[in-house]
């Protein structure tokens, strides 16, 4: 965390939320801070308040963990052919 804070504090979270994009574990991030309502900071691409809307958007997701990873699997295969 030393090194993030020394070259990205502070800076905007539309920053941050950049780096995020061409993380290799974005939806797993996001599928953790969600799951584990992580009330704080940019996870796998949204902000705290970008996760309690959508939390509230879906209140009968049980797991984002498996909606995420299986959106994920459908996106694969759909560019697959």
């Amino acid at each position: 965390m030393g090194i993030f804070r020394k070259r990205l504090w502070p800076v905007s979270q539309s920053a941050v939320k950049a780096v995020c994009m061409g993380c290799p574990v974005r939806t797993e991030c996001l599928a953790e801070a969600l799951d584990g309502r992580i009330n704080f900071g940019v996870w796998g691409g949204m902000t705290e308040r970008e996760r309690r809307a959508l939390l509230r958007r879906r209140p009968d997701v049980a797991s984002w963990t498996d909606l995420l990873e299986a959106a994920k699997r459908d996106a694969l295969a759909a560019a697959a052919g």
